[in-house]
């Protein structure tokens, strides 16, 4: 059965489009079936059905593929895996978290915080975690290295609940949580954020979509490492705890066919299936386990559904005649969300009583036995069975589907209910109930004390259940989740791996793309770091001239290259290599940053620094991914970006959609970024080695703004498909200037009324040419500035303002582009291929007059030239915009100005003459 038909009737699904000619025959071969399993189990039965689907296939019988199978457990009772945990002691103390987990966010909206929380997400998804934090995932200290656990980030309370109970957190850390500045030193962020707990957190996953899509990256890493020989990652798993809600975002879909393509038996997915999203069921009218389970099976994953608790076990049993399963796999998950908020009667009448030969199954049941019915995901036993199952599939990834109840145990105003997520408070009367539920030792005096803040419950260290509880850590490598943030030491570059950047291009023309690649390659060359860079690009290697690398770096694939390349005579041949260091995700941005963020922050998960370098085309970084960006800050991602084609006018015939003029703003708002938009080769290499000093270096270089000392960092640098001469590095160049923005580049010699131009990236050469022109038509000396960044001097003009604001009557620290300007007298004229908001990010610091020349709108296909002078940020717009400011202060003739706009046909898009035309990277 196809996903996209009915599932609903999964019984006939698959006989009711045919005709039965001889319904006695039928009968007896479903009679073997089912003796077969009586006598020989359901291991035995898979076998022979799996091969007479074969022989059938073999035989072109039409058989269609079963992509959904009915509403119940995948593992039969015969084949689950025997529970070896104690499991009155794993119910107490799970109860205490749960407690726990509730009373912290309920505490948290007392008068004057309610800073909010979620108490129903854990509150359904205990068991799923419980079971897995107490036999499967393994902590760093284990000899197989430890798991990576990428947790959901609603549940975040029950994580810290049970960290109280481990004893790593106490109550005044409880009582901190979502007050990080108030609460400072006993405080708990809202979700997963690594960068907010260092050493607590690993994996922000908040962002919906963006947690599974890097748990399928991180897997890939792993075995990236482990097929590079960086490190043994044999024994580790990744898991990742997800909503069946979340399932609906674009990221948390598209990205399945990796881990099924590469083959990651290493990953594993637990969906919460709790049947509802945000606001309310998430398909009401249909079934979602039986959705997902259709997507992942045909995405080629291997599929176990937790759908029935134990209790149901013998109800199944004795359904002899298919009635109860045919009810489970026709009623829509409205429904069962409906059933869950009512009672044991109304499922009665409404479920069972749909079928006679139901409601006989549970004739002899009370209706508190019929409530007690429990779905999978709350019975530890299903639950270890699946995780079990799991871990020992080999050759595909796992997913989970655990069925759920949100807001499990809360009491009738919380379970099941649309709202319960948006609710954070509970009456004393759910306290007194919910205590009643988990048998939490807490009389109703206390809790009548003071309703807004029940007090946590903690039974002692040295209870025989916490003490049972640490040794499981212990046995599993430690506790979870932890980030350790110590690695091995890295030995940079040498000197004479920048020498390519210092040396420039000498006769021949090479766009800032290429001196950047011809950097880079030197860098891979380098025997004692080289093996650290992993260079990520989406299927635009040969635009950035980066064919180069496959025939020596190689493109990772795990299982290398076994078909006859195409171009293997030619030197640049296109090569496979399970040893490979070139990742290439295809035609996948969103696939890219989440390679880049497992390899930028294997310092922390693995103990290995690498230096992912991911180049992407144009604006399809910041623009497309900023979302998966912003997670890698918090993951504290270090590795370099590397915006290739960039600008508003220099991809000529690509138009709209290519042409980039505001990226570095997008850039902007992420604090861990810092954003360059060099000019030159040479500048590049400082920028370059700069970043590795204050990523990896002994000690931070100290250049940049921000946090200094902060190594976890992302640099991002704009580089150009524009061909031009690449200069040798000049003598006494200003290094310092270079990297932390702004250096100059050409001091005019001409006498005359001075002027000032400050050019970035591809415009530095028309500014140049504008200074010729300036000196030669009209007698102005203007000198040349290369504002390598426009942004980190913002950033540091914005840091000596809040300086000065919060020292009254200190000396005022002068930011740094005010002091490098000082004396450089005379109008200033600002010029970048972007927005003219990018340069304007400078102008509150310089005193000078000042004024933007940029590329604002869309962009559109043309010429470079003919591009830049629609926009007016070409060579001679920079000439008349000077003239224009000298003008209004009497320093050259009032009538200068319209003369040049004549002379120079400013108004004529056809007349313009800056820049090459093509030109490859």
């Amino acid at each position: 059965m196809a996903a996209g038909e009915d599932t609903s009737h999964i019984l006939s699904g698959l006989t009711n489009q045919l005709p039965d000619r001889d319904p006695e025959e039928t009968a007896e071969w479903v009679e073997s079936l089912d003796s077969l399993i009586r006598e020989q189990g359901t291991e035995r039965a898979q076998f022979i059905m799996r091969s007479l689907l074969q022989r059938a296939g073999a035989q072109s019988v039409g058989v269609p593929m079963v992509t959904t199978t009915d509403y119940v457990n995948t593992i039969p009772v015969d084949q689950e895996a025997e529970f070896p945990g104690n499991e009155e002691y794993e119910r107490r103390y799970r109860a205490y978290m749960r407690w726990n987990a509730a009373v912290m966010v309920h505490r948290a909206q007392r008068a004057n915080i309610g800073v909010g929380g979620h108490i129903s997400t854990y509150a359904g998804a205990a068991t799923l975690y419980e079971v897995g934090f107490n036999h499967f995932f393994r902590g760093k200290d284990h000899p197989g290295g430890g798991d990576q656990v990428f947790f959901q980030g609603h549940a975040s309370p029950g994580m810290y609940a049970r960290a109280f109970m481990e004893g790593r957190l106490s109550e005044e850390d409880l009582d901190g949580f979502r007050q990080e500045k108030s609460k400072e030193g006993h405080a708990l962020s809202s979700y997963p954020h690594p960068r907010l707990m260092p050493h607590f957190w690993e994996f922000p996953t908040v962002s919906m979509g963006i947690g599974p899509m890097n748990a399928i990256y991180q897997a890939q890493s792993n075995r990236y490492l482990h097929n590079r020989g960086l490190k043994d990652t044999s024994d580790q798993q990744v898991w990742a705890f997800l909503g069946d809600g979340e399932m609906d975002e674009p990221e948390s879909r598209g990205l399945l066919q990796l881990a099924a393509n590469e083959n990651l038996d290493n990953l594993n997915f637990v969906i919460n299936c709790n049947l509802q999203r945000l606001d309310g069921p998430v398909r009401g009218n249909g079934k979602i386990m039986q959705e997902l389970e259709a997507f992942f099976r045909g995405a080629g994953w291997n599929v176990i559904k937790v759908v029935w608790g134990r209790e149901w076990d013998d109800l199944l049993a004795r359904d002899t005649d298919g009635s109860l399963v045919k009810i489970m796999n026709e009623t829509p998950d409205g429904d069962y969300q409906t059933y869950k908020a009512e009672s044991g009667g109304f499922v009665r009448e409404h479920f069972f009583g749909k079928d006679p030969a139901t409601k006989d199954l549970v004739a002899d049941l009370s209706d508190d036995q019929i409530w007690n019915l429990k779905r999978g995901g709350h019975d530890y036993r299903k639950v270890y069975a699946a995780y079990k199952a799991a871990t020992e599939f080999k050759g595909k990834p796992t997913v989970i589907l655990a069925k759920t109840v949100k807001g499990y145990g809360l009491g009738p105003h919380f379970e099941g209910r649309n709202a319960t997520h948006q609710m954070k408070k509970l009456t004393l009367q759910d306290l007194k109930e919910f205590r009643d539920y988990l048998r939490i030792p807490i009389s109703d005096a206390r809790l009548e004390e003071d309703p807004y803040r029940p007090p946590y419950f903690h039974p002692g260290a040295d209870a025989p259940e916490i003490a049972y509880l640490l040794d499981r850590r212990r046995e599993l490598g430690g506790f979870t989740p932890e980030r350790r943030s110590h690695h091995q030491a890295v030995e940079l570059p040498e000197a004479k791996s920048y020498e390519v950047a210092k040396r420039g291009s000498g006769k021949q023309q090479a766009a800032t793309t290429m001196a950047f690649v011809r950097l880079l390659k030197d860098l891979i060359r380098d025997k004692k770091f080289g093996h650290r860079i992993v260079p990520i690009v989406p299927d635009e290697s040969r635009t950035f001239g980066m064919d180069a690398f496959f025939p020596t770096a190689k493109i990772y694939n795990p299982g290398g290259q076994n078909y006859l390349s195409v171009d293997r005579d030619l030197v640049l041949a296109y090569k496979e290599s399970a040893q490979g260091q070139l990742i290439h995700p295809g035609i996948n941005e969103a696939g890219a940053v989440a390679a880049f963020t497992a390899a930028g922050t294997a310092y922390a998960t693995h103990g290995v620094p690498l230096v992912p370098v991911y180049v992407f085309y144009s604006m399809f970084g910041f623009q497309r991914t900023g979302d998966a960006f912003w997670a890698a800050a918090d993951q504290m991602t270090r590795g370099f970006i590397i915006g290739a084609t960039a600008g508003r006018t220099t991809l000529t015939g690509e138009g709209l959609q290519h042409a980039d003029g505001h990226s570095p703003l997008l850039a902007s708002t992420n604090p861990a970024v810092i954003t360059y938009d060099p000019a030159y080769g040479y500048e590049m290499g400082h920028i370059i080695r700069d970043g590795l000093e204050r990523m990896y270096g002994e000690a931070a270089s100290g250049q940049g703004t921000g946090a200094a000392s902060d190594k976890n960092l992302m640099y991002y640098l704009t580089v150009y498909n524009e061909p031009i001469t690449q200069p040798a590095e000049p003598e006494n160049l200003d290094v310092n200037g270079v990297l932390r923005g702004i250096y100059r580049v050409s001091a005019s010699e001409a006498a005359g009324p001075k002027s000032q131009i400050l050019a970035s990236g591809v415009s530095v050469p028309w500014a140049l040419e504008a200074q010729r022109i300036l000196a030669e038509d009209w007698s102005v000396s203007a000198d040349v500035w290369s504002v390598t960044s426009w942004n980190e001097l913002r950033r540091d003009g914005l840091a000596a303002e809040e300086e000065a604001f919060l020292n009254p009557g200190e000396p005022a620290r002068i930011p740094f582009v005010t002091q490098q300007l000082e004396g450089a007298t005379g109008p200033i004229v600002a010029v970048s291929d972007y927005m003219k908001a990018v340069p304007d990010q400078i102008r509150q610091f310089v005193p000078n007059e000042f004024a933007t020349l940029g590329a604002d709108g869309f962009g559109f296909s043309d010429t470079r030239a003919a591009a830049r002078r629609f926009f007016k940020n070409d060579t001679h717009s920079i000439v008349v915009k000077a003239l224009q400011m000298l003008a209004a202060r009497g320093d050259v003739e009032e009538g200068a100005p319209s003369y040049a706009v004549d002379r120079y046909k400013l108004l004529d898009v056809t007349a313009g003459t800056t820049g090459a035309a093509g030109g490859d990277a």
